[in-house]
């Protein structure tokens, strides 16, 4: 699918429920111009992810998702060989009394794909979205391993020899900065930092996202949430979070706040229990005044 502008690119993804401001717009239309990688950071919970979600929709294609994590190697996220098919194939080779070539039990049939050799798949018919998720949890041996994906989109299988994409995906590179990533790695992509949304803007998305909220509810919980953010806080709540919150009160059937709906539902929006003591009472009661003195 062809999007001529950062207007269009915009209004299409506002289409499908994502508030996009100006720069990450940008950011994203060039990604898809250039056909280069998108490398997102930002705190957990801001929409990074979402956006490689929202791609895959709004490209009418498939999203192949790799979750990074520490020890990450090449057989989780590349390929490995297909040990039990192979071993089926060298028993019924002796049963009919047949002698087998090494090169016979490392062809393509016994190649697992994992989700970067997915990605680059001949096969395909169209490009797909590559979310690799929280590049910053593994090692710094993968990241190294990823340079050639992200510079040629080829990865090498040394038994069988270079798979190289016929559709380079469209890849969506996300961190939390729990660790900084090497410049190298960054080099190869377009770079956006995306931060708590102003109070406008996440009203905004609540909105979007869940309409049957009341219009009350929303500014206030909105309000609140901005509020927190200004603690110091072990972890602050993300737009993620808010969205958690705002559910939760429309299940309880809830159309404002008040303290005691605050103190049972904190949990939907803080994560750690010095967190959740540190807003309670006083600082509940102090916040909500004014959540509710600005309507």
């Amino acid at each position: 699918m062809s999007i001529g502008t950062i207007e269009e690119l915009t209004a299409r993804l506002r289409e499908h429920l994502y508030i996009a401001d100006r720069g990450l717009a940008t950011s994203i239309f060039l990604a898809l111009k250039l056909g280069r990688p998108l490398f997102l950071e930002g705190e957990a919970g801001v929409g990074k992810t979402e956006i490689a979600k929202v791609l895959e929709k709004l490209l009418g294609t498939k999203l192949i998702r790799l979750q990074c994590y520490e020890g990450l190697d090449v057989s989780q996220a590349v390929y490995e060989w297909n040990y039990t098919r192979q071993m089926m194939h060298i028993r019924l080779a002796e049963s009919r009394g047949d002698k087998l070539e090494e090169s016979e039990l490392f062809g393509p049939e016994f190649l697992l794909r994992r989700p970067l050799l997915q990605a680059i798949d001949s096969r395909m018919d169209r490009a797909p979205v590559l979310l690799i998720d929280e590049v910053d949890r593994s090692d710094e041996e993968f990241e190294a391993f990823l340079l050639e994906l992200l510079s040629d989109f080829q990865v090498t299988v040394p038994e069988i020899g270079t798979f190289a994409a016929e559709h380079p995906p469209v890849v969506v590179v996300t961190s939390n900065r729990t660790r900084e990533v090497h410049d190298a790695l960054k080099r190869r992509c377009l770079y956006f930092w995306i931060d708590y949304p102003s109070f406008d803007k996440e009203l905004e998305i609540v909105r979007a996202k869940l309409p049957e909220a009341s219009d009350g509810l929303s500014r206030q919980v909105t309000r609140f949430v901005q509020e927190l953010r200004e603690m110091e806080l072990y972890k602050v709540p993300g737009i993620a979070e808010t969205l958690d919150w705002v559910n939760a009160l429309v299940a309880l059937d809830r159309e404002a706040l008040d303290e005691s709906v605050v103190d049972e539902t904190l949990g939907a929006l803080l994560k750690y229990r010095d967190d959740i003591d540190k807003v309670r009472g006083e600082r509940v009661q102090a916040i909500l005044g004014r959540v509710q003195a600005a309507g």
